[in-house]
């Protein structure tokens, strides 16, 4: 099992790490002031998270808890971890999931690398017509160039997301959707940061 949320993750590795470089556990307090948590009480939840997921155990020692890790699972080679990509704040879906782990099968990806993939939810239906919905989760390769016709995961002036097609138009770039109900946006090439090109997608069940 690997741990269901980012900073669980963060802590079970900072953990490890610490054990494994000082030869002894960390404390609560240790934990706390890496992270900037507020109080132990903070790392006392994420701690007991993880040892309901049976990756780390608490053990009473004089007093104070004690910790254990359980031996490395490995996940089975039919899956593989996909990180989701950090976009700015304004652009999350209130109800994101993205702290979540994303474990995806190891055949949809292809020939592409884990590391080389990355996770975005789809914001709208301006892809419609590529049967691209929103609510989708796009796989996305991470590229910082793309070629006239790609689908393109794009940031325009540092705050707006779009997932569209890229044609170039001179000194400026058209982002085109595949739904006749959005507009094509026409921005200057130094507005835009690509950040990856699409390569498929997973569609939650509701």
């Amino acid at each position: 099992m690997q741990p269901r949320t980012k900073r669980q993750k963060e802590i079970l590795e900072y953990i490890s790490n610490f054990i494994e470089t000082r030869g002894y556990k960390p404390s609560y307090q240790q934990i706390a002031k890496h992270f900037r948590l507020a109080s132990k009480a903070a790392v006392a939840k994420h701690i007991e998270a993880l040892e309901k997921q049976g990756l780390i155990t608490r053990r009473r020692e004089n007093g104070s808890f004690s910790l254990e890790l359980f031996p490395k699972t490995v996940v089975s080679d039919l899956v593989c971890e996909i990180e989701w990509l950090e976009l700015p704040e304004t652009t999350r879906f209130l109800d994101d999931f993205s702290d979540e782990t994303l474990l995806v099968p190891t055949f949809l990806i292809g020939f592409h690398r884990p590391e080389k993939l990355c996770a975005v939810r789809v914001q709208n239906d301006a892809m419609l017509d590529d049967h691209i919905c929103e609510g989708d989760i796009a796989l996305i390769e991470k590229r910082e160039f793309a070629r006239d016709g790609d689908i393109v995961l794009a940031v325009v002036n540092g705050d707006r997301v779009y997932l569209k097609r890229l044609y170039r138009d001179g000194a400026n770039i058209e982002l085109r959707p595949a739904n006749d109900q959005y507009e094509v946006l026409s921005v200057p090439a130094d507005k835009i940061e690509i950040k990856g090109i699409y390569r498929g997608l997973i569609r939650p069940i509701i």
